[in-house]
């Protein structure tokens, strides 16, 4: 893995879910000398994914335009 000319990394998808890294999480770095390290830091007491991922889903809900019914017509088997 590369450091782009930007200073950028990409960090690897199975140590993204290993960690819980989701897109916004906020992360640091810390340099003891030899060792560079990624942490987690921001994340108020109890975390704050639940609160993201409900905001997420609002901001979601005006460009929806279909009903409930039309989304549950789409769920259910109509050959059967």
């Amino acid at each position: 893995m590369r450091i782009t000319s930007k200073g950028q990394i990409t960090i690897p998808a199975h140590i993204r879910e290993q960690a819980g890294l989701l897109p916004h999480t906020e992360v640091g770095f810390t340099f003891d000398g030899g060792d560079v390290r990624l942490v987690r830091v921001g994340l108020p007491e109890g975390g704050r994914r639940g609160r993201d991922l409900v905001g997420h889903l609002q901001s979601c809900r005006s460009k929806v335009t279909m009903t409930t019914d039309e989304i549950m017509a789409l769920t259910r088997n109509h050959g059967a």
